[in-house]
């Protein structure tokens, strides 16, 4: 995928490029939205259907899983029709999916349901970055990306507090519905905003658009750099911690271990979510540059652990309720790993790499949550607290992830600005 920065733009057109990247980004909140409402709904899907810590697992990877196996077929797709296209297409899948979840008479309906909402939401993320990579000066990368990942936080604001007490007034059925409401409001606000000029779409030849199979075949090079696999690795934890916390256990954990209700519960999220939303935008202003960059990636991933070791071997209310909202201010350094993937990689690649990492990402966070739903029903079965097997599994495989990526190869400090 071409995701190269243009030269830098008329004022006219930045205004104008302003106005349609807030009308992606609602597209990209609402796919935060739906990424984090386990944390409200774990309890009363698990009280409706019956459901095990595994099968919760399940239904929280299910989003991930599919939103990540998409990501390179959604960059094949915006290379080939564009970032406008490629949404509206897409997002009905969304609507659809919630619509069927709200309608859910077993757990394999949820299951489709979250299926299509994953499928839906695919290209939400990856269109605002190509799009801020077109049409943003390059210098602005970083700010503008931490940027959009804090407006996205508003779709992760509403999954707390206010699905909490949605969920009590009426029931989880009603969550579904109001967030299938906002995504046909989004689906409108980009039909009518957002229109790319011509440079950014019509002006890629026949011979230059790709298809999947060759989008895959050009994904093997990066394999081919020793640094790839070292990116991928950290790329595969760093986000999935704080959605495995924030948009699956944290719920559950303090209704359960802490006897919390769902809207105290909520008020915790609603804080964690407002640390976590000022988060990115502080990376993204505060970024140290190349030469220190991973030192401050691998410092706050290695910080994220202790974190969450903390949570594994305490009860303490205080500590259950203060580290979430600590680890959603540093959560913000996974936007750091886009800098680096795009300084790491020569331009013609940039994209490609971006789109892998992507994948790498959202796949990891499906593994995360299938992973730690295993753990709780492992911990169910032989007498351990569920919540500290999740802890701890969280918590080993961010250090994992952070120990392969200071061991393996990493990119070289490059001439070019970040």
């Amino acid at each position: 995928m071409n995701t190269n920065a243009a030269s830098p733009p008329p004022p006219r057109w930045s205004t104008s490029a302003a106005a349609m990247l807030v009308a992606l980004a609602s597209a990209f909140a609402l796919s935060q939205a739906f990424r984090t409402v386990g944390a409200m709904m774990a309890t009363p899907l698990s009280s409706h259907f019956g459901l095990s810590p595994q099968q919760l697992g399940t239904w929280a990877g299910t989003f991930h899983f599919m939103f990540g196996i998409m990501q390179l077929a959604m960059g094949v797709s915006i290379d080939m029709f564009g970032v406008r296209r490629t949404v509206l297409t897409a997002f009905p899948l969304a609507i659809a999916g919630a619509a069927l979840c709200a309608v859910a008479s077993s757990f394999h309906m949820l299951l489709l349901g979250q299926a299509l909402i994953g499928v839906g939401c695919a290209p939400a993320f990856l269109a605002c970055t190509v799009f801020i990579a077109r049409h943003f000066d390059a210098s602005r990368f970083t700010a503008m990306s931490g940027l959009v990942m804090s407006l996205a936080g508003m779709g992760i604001l509403f999954t707390g507090t206010p699905l909490a007490l949605l969920i009590e007034a009426a029931s989880w059925r009603a969550g579904y519905t109001v967030l299938a409401a906002f995504a046909v409001l989004s689906w409108i606000v980009v039909f009518w905003r957002v229109h790319e000029p011509a440079r950014a779409v019509d002006r890629v030849e026949p011979t230059e658009r790709q298809s999947l199979r060759k989008a895959v075949r050009e994904l093997l090079p990066l394999f081919a750099m020793p640094h790839t696999l070292g990116l991928l690795c950290f790329a595969c934890v760093s986000y999935a911690a704080f959605i495995t916390l924030r948009g699956l256990w944290l719920g559950p954990v303090l209704h359960e271990r802490h006897g919390l209700s769902l809207v105290a519960s909520g008020n915790v999220a609603l804080v964690m979510t407002v640390t976590g939303m000022i988060s990115p935008a502080l990376f993204g202003r505060l970024d140290p540059g190349p030469a220190r960059r991973t030192r401050w990636m691998m410092g706050c991933a290695s910080a994220g652990a202790l974190m969450f070791g903390a949570m594994a071997f305490t009860h303490s209310r205080a500590i259950d309720i203060g580290l979430p909202i600590a680890y959603g201010l540093i959560s913000g350094y996974s936007v750091l790993q886009y800098a680096y993937t795009k300084n790491g990689y020569p331009a013609a690649m940039t994209g490609r790499a971006m789109a892998l990492m992507n994948m790498a990402m959202f796949l990891g966070v499906s593994l995360m949550q299938w992973t730690t739903g295993v753990a709780a029903s492992w911990g169910v079965a032989h007498g351990v607290e569920p919540f500290r097997a999740v802890f701890l599994t969280v918590a080993g495989m961010l250090a994992a992830g952070t120990l392969a990526f200071s061991l393996l190869p990493r990119a070289s400090v490059p001439a070019r600005a970040s």
